[in-house]
């Protein structure tokens, strides 16, 4: 069957003679609507003219086919991009091609460039200005022209062979970055007769390389049965042939505890440059192996972390290095995607309040306070310590330790210092982290540290059955979706990154199963109330795959839940010596979650309830709805109440309600205190911001009803 490209959009620039041209002419003919583009200008990049891009679109539509000019310099990849929208509604493909070439010898590459100007950046404008277009439809296929000069140089294009494999190397990105948009991206070194190689070859050699003897390759690698991506080929004369990088075996030239010497890598040159069963590496991960496998023969020992993420060491300078105060600023979003990543689904409707930001009990995970200190540590943090190189591959995350002081915010700018972080000028949290660093030395000093809290041991869950197990299900792409809560460690997601670390695919995060297993006993032995939460500390032990089973084991002696984690298809324990310490319940009130004690609403709703007991059913009567108020110090919500009185004889609820409210109320406890006392007009309070009303607003009528009259004030 033949290639069809009907209903395309091609985007083919300097189309106006040559290789564009055929490529043009050739998408057209197989159904292709196309953006013929073509500045118009000389070969020596002088001049500019309409006349070649408007031949090309006159050739086309003479044979029915549908093309518009375009005569914008690549430079201008917007307007390249605008014109295809604008003419045809949609980017189908994109095309980038580029048909210019200026001989300079080496000596002129510091005049200003056309050549680097027009081919690399012309070449990422052009797709930077489509890319966006393409990861909405979930299709692309980009085409980019390198050259032999590129690959192999030549002698006075020193300019030319530096933008052609700067093409490549763009390509090569792009085509990682764009394939799971179905947008892939190849790369073609053309030789073929045109304007520009007929000034330097023969021209019976000019007439055999044919511009139609290139298109084939072409067509195929754009059309959407093809599946290539990321490939280098030659063409030309009707020959194609796939490019690879080839490797020598290569050779170590050091011992260890021994400097390395220019004598030993001349005395090892043959060997280093011997190809005889030389290897192909396809990507940096596998690059890179060749240099990690160095580490464990040389060094001894240094392999494969079991666990987390990543450092490596060199020198003392590190220790008493102290990290710089950061800012971390969050909202909603990052909370919910960090309850998502550890496992929470809208299919538990127990999980709704920390995954929607409309829930009258919106709350953050407790478990979110390790995200703040983490984004300390990775952001550039332990990077600036002198002396601690960063390795994603050779650190061991060994124990974490988690205190809250109060609930977390929903959203806000937090201050990281030293563990610590503050909300404003709360202390919210305290982080430690203990870190492995795997055949690392040279600090010297006690291999234990004095500045390790002696008031979180690890300990061991009791010896008998658990009180209670919870399973949950990690999904494939776990670990996919709790990197984007700021671990970016490539362990994570890159099957070649991890290969390096000794693992045959990506790793779940540890602190993804810790956040599980302390959402496990939030929910068991706390109603998933995140202001019952004090402290976690749990010692990493086996690494977890995505799509595995989390099975958390605990135990209850009086506020310390201690735990146990293990993985449920293979009884492995992941998560070991581990415990979570809760508030008590009179404790987590929320009178005491707020700076000035008791609530001067606590009252008006005691009132409240001891009436609806003498006239419920005269209230439901008159009234029949439920109200929610949710009441607010210091900006923080701080108590929630349900008023029934729609439901039996009617009733008041503290705290969550497995019901709807009709109509739910956010008001300050003082503003509150002031509605009800007559002194603040509710309408008043309502326009000027102070009172908050969500659901049926024409039920707030009934206000003076319910607080004045039964409340008795």
């Amino acid at each position: 069957m033949s290639l069809s490209f009907e209903g395309r959009v091609v985007l083919v620039t300097g189309a106006g003679g040559g290789l564009g041209k055929e490529y043009a002419l050739a998408f057209a003919e197989r159904g292709a609507s196309v953006v013929v583009n073509d500045l118009g200008v000389d070969t020596k990049g002088g001049g500019k003219s309409s006349a070649a891009a408007d031949k090309v679109v006159e050739e086309i539509r003479a044979k029915g086919g549908k093309a518009v000019a375009n005569y914008d310099s690549v430079e201008d990849g917007e307007k390249l991009i605008q014109t295809a929208l604008d003419e045809f509604g949609r980017i189908g493909k994109l095309q980038c091609f580029f048909c210019i070439n200026i001989y300079f010898s080496f000596i002129l590459l510091s005049t200003p460039d056309l050549i680097h100007r027009v081919h690399l950046r012309g070449s990422f404008l052009v797709t930077r200005a489509a890319w966006n277009h393409m990861k909405k439809q979930k299709f692309g296929r980009i085409i980019m022209t390198a050259s032999a000069a590129g690959i192999y140089g030549n002698f006075g294009q020193a300019n030319y062979s530096a933008a052609k494999l700067g093409m490549l190397g763009l390509a090569n990105t792009l085509a990682i970055e764009g394939r799971n948009y179905n947008i892939y991206c190849n790369t073609i070194a053309p030789v073929a007769g045109s304007r520009l190689t007929e000034t330097v070859m023969p021209p019976d050699l000019v007439a055999s390389l044919k511009p139609e003897y290139v298109a084939p390759i072409v067509l195929w690698l754009c059309h959407e049965q093809c599946q290539e991506n990321g490939g280098l080929f030659e063409v030309g004369a009707g020959w194609i042939g796939k490019l690879r990088w080839e490797r020598s075996q290569g050779c170590i030239v050091r011992s260890k505890n021994e400097p390395m010497s220019p004598e030993a890598v001349r005395d090892q040159w043959e060997k280093i440059c011997d190809f005889t069963d030389s290897t192909r590496p396809l990507n940096i991960g596998e690059s890179l192996q060749s240099m990690v496998s160095v580490l464990s023969r040389v060094d001894g020992g240094v392999g494969a972390n079991p666990t987390a993420s990543a450092a490596t060491t060199s020198s003392a300078e590190a220790v008493g290095q102290k990290l710089p105060p950061t800012t971390f600023s969050f909202n909603h979003t990052q909370s919910i995607l960090y309850a998502l990543g550890v496992g929470m689904s809208t299919k538990d409707s127990d999980h709704l309040r920390f995954l929607y930001e409309g829930h009258p009990d919106f709350s953050c995970l407790p478990t979110f306070g390790v995200i703040p200190s983490q984004a300390a540590m990775m952001d550039g943090g332990l990077g600036s310590v002198p002396g601690l190189n960063i390795d994603f591959t050779q650190v061991l995350h060994g124990e974490q330790y988690l205190e809250l002081y109060k609930p977390l915010p929903t959203s806000g700018i937090q201050l990281c210092y030293k563990m610590n972080t503050y909300s404003g000028k709360e202390l919210v949290c305290y982080n430690q982290w203990s870190v492995f660093v795997v055949g690392a030395g040279g600090f010297g000093g006690k291999r234990n540290s004095d500045k390790a809290k002696v008031c979180v041991p690890l300990l061991p869950p009791p010896k008998r059955a658990p009180d209670a197990v919870m399973i949950d299900s990690t999904t494939r792409d776990q670990a996919a979706l709790y990197r984007l809560s700021g671990d970016w460690n490539p362990l994570h997601i890159d099957p070649s990154f991890a290969a390096m670390g000794g693992f045959k695919a990506p790793i779940l995060h540890g602190l993804c199963s810790f956040g599980f297993a302390a959402r496990h006993v939030l929910k068991q032995y706390a109603d998933n109330d995140p202001s019952r939460f004090k402290a976690i500390k749990v010692r990493f032990v086996k690494p977890v795959m995505p799509g595995q089973s989390l099975q958390t084991e605990m135990w209850k002696e009086g506020n310390r839940i201690h735990i146990q984690c293990k993985v449920k298809e293979t009884d492995a324990v992941v998560l070991s010596g581990a415990y979570v310490d809760l508030q008590g319940a009179s404790e987590a009130s929320p009178e005491n979650l707020t700076q000035g004690g008791g609530l001067q609403s606590e009252l008006v709703f005691a009132e409240i309830g001891r009436r609806i007991k003498d006239v419920g059913s005269e209230l439901v009567k008159k009234v029949n709805a439920v109200f929610g108020w949710e009441i607010t110090k210091d900006g923080q919500n701080v108590a929630q109440w349900t008023i029934d009185l729609k439901n039996g004889c009617g009733a008041l609820h503290k705290g969550p309600y497995s019901g709807k409210a009709d109509v739910t109320f956010t008001v300050s406890d003082d503003d509150f205190m002031e509605v009800v006392q007559g002194k603040l007009n509710p309408q008043k309070a309502f326009f000027s911001g102070k009172l908050k009303i969500r659901g049926n607003i024409m039920l707030s009528q009934k206000l003076e009803v319910i607080l004045k009259d039964y409340a008795k004030l």
